[in-house]
């Protein structure tokens, strides 16, 4: 798709609502909805339980059926697509900058970006320690020279991070078994009464730090819940540990090469036409077929080996090895199937429900931080560690319900979320209007139904 061919705005500003792509926000919606199915773990038990559901939650019957079934279509796949759509945003908004002569795009691209960057360490720090805005804002710092290349070289590229991503895992995977295997013959030494090497000590420490992050002791998850379960600053103190690991974590690490690797395929795919609809029936049809029948396969035999081995952590990591195939593919049948739904007209009051929820993605993300962190904290009903697997899935559908009823409407009423506003404020230095115009809203109206 020529870049030229997207809708450039008269003046300098954010994004006006005749200049968005229905099936960008339709499709960022979904991925954002979807994203929550994962969260809540996180929000509701040890975060160990989001690999390894012997670990909390419930490792039978219904909650390991969920469990196999987030495995299979929802892990990692929909990360995958929120950052396909960040890195489609990218395009967008420096080709609209570009194409309309405004000098300052790259003063604008970084100030916006930085700006996510505070606000994911707010968001990290005082509500959910799972926050994706303050590592994508990071990782979009990089990203700005690429907005000229071509789609051929972007995928290049993008595939070249997905196979250095897949092979850390193999690396990884083959790591951990040595230490295990160090970490025993050290065990038997000490009961043999026999002095450890310096190797020896290493290794058995590694593997104690991991059994305990991966396969907790019951006195582990009671002190665990204890400090979710406390007030504000308990609550705090415990969501800043797991925050400053992250935080501390090398730039190029595993986490910002999956990101990377999606952004810059969502660059490609959005020059290609592809995430706005723009490709034939035929072309959706079949990438949903292919990417169903190799992902659903590879996620189902990785999720099959994983409860057969008893969430063996070796295991973990071996099966990571498919990790990027299975989700991939998956999240590129998710796409085709929403793209199709757009472009079909099929099913409109749910894909327009859908484009609403994407449309204030920001506020609807933070939002399910502050409903959940007052759930599960003791700030609040204090449920974390006290429902089942199977339970918070009731949670995440009264969410959706709520954002998908609620999204709408207050679009009907103003120009944007009230976070969405905010941010543009601070990136554009000037307020955009809030409230939405009469007569600008039937011109809209009036457009959509002729």
């Amino acid at each position: 798709m020529d870049q030229t061919a997207i809708p450039v705005p008269a003046h300098a500003g954010p994004v006006s609502q005749t200049d968005r792509h229905t099936t960008l926000d339709a499709l960022r919606g979904f991925a954002l909805l979807g994203i929550l199915l994962m969260n809540i773990v996180g929000f509701g038990f040890h975060f160990s339980a989001y690999d390894n559901p012997t670990a909390a939650g419930g490792s039978t019957g219904w909650n390991l059926g969920a469990w196999v079934a987030m495995h299979i279509l929802a892990e990692g796949k929909m990360r995958a697509l929120f950052s396909l759509m960040f890195g489609a945003g990218i395009i967008l908004m420096t080709s609209r900058m570009e194409a309309r002569g405004d000098v300052n795009s790259a003063d604008i691209y970084y100030r916006r970006n930085l700006w996510l960057l505070l606000f994911g360490i707010l968001h990290a720090y005082l509500l959910w320690l799972g926050d994706i805005l303050y590592p994508y804002a990071l990782c979009s710092l990089v990203l700005y020279p690429f907005r000229r290349m071509s789609p051929k070289r972007l995928l290049i590229i993008a595939g070249v991070v997905v196979a250095l991503t897949a092979g850390g895992n193999i690396g990884m995977a083959f790591k951990t078994r040595s230490t295990i295997e160090q970490a025993q013959q050290a065990l038997a030494a000490e009961r043999l009464g026999k002095a450890l090497t310096d190797e020896q000590k290493t290794a058995k420490e590694e593997w104690e730090k991991m059994r305990k992050e991966y396969q907790p002791a019951r006195e582990d998850l009671e002190k665990d819940a204890k400090a979710w379960r406390g007030g504000f600053f308990s609550s705090l103190k415990a969501r800043a540990a797991v925050v400053g690991m992250f935080h501390s974590m090398p730039f190029y690490n595993p986490f910002s090469l999956d990101i990377w690797s999606m952004m810059i395929a969502g660059m490609a795919f959005l020059k290609l036409g592809i995430l706005t609809g723009e490709r034939s029936y035929r072309f959706y049809a079949w990438a949903a077929a292919i990417g169903y029948l190799i992902g659903i396969p590879v996620n189902s035999i990785t999720a099959w080996l994983r409860v057969d081995s008893g969430f063996d952590i070796v295991t973990r990591f071996f099966t990571g090895a498919s990790y990027d195939i299975g989700r991939l593919s998956i999240a590129l049948a998710h796409m085709s199937v929403i793209m199709l739904l757009c472009k079909a007209g099929w099913f409109k009051p749910l894909t327009s429900m859908l484009a609403a929820t994407g449309q204030m993605a920001l506020t609807n993300y933070v939002m399910h931080s502050v409903i959940c962190s007052t759930l599960f904290c003791g700030y609040g009903f204090g449920l974390y560690g006290r429902l089942e697997r199977i339970d918070l899935y009731l949670i995440v559908a009264g969410i959706w319900v709520f954002q998908m009823i609620a999204s709408p409407i207050w679009l009907r009423y103003f120009q944007f979320g009230p976070l969405e506003w905010g941010w543009r404020a601070l990136t554009y230095w000037k307020r955009p209007s809030f409230r939405r115009v009469p007569a600008l809203q039937d011109a809209v109206t009036s457009e959509a139904m002729a």
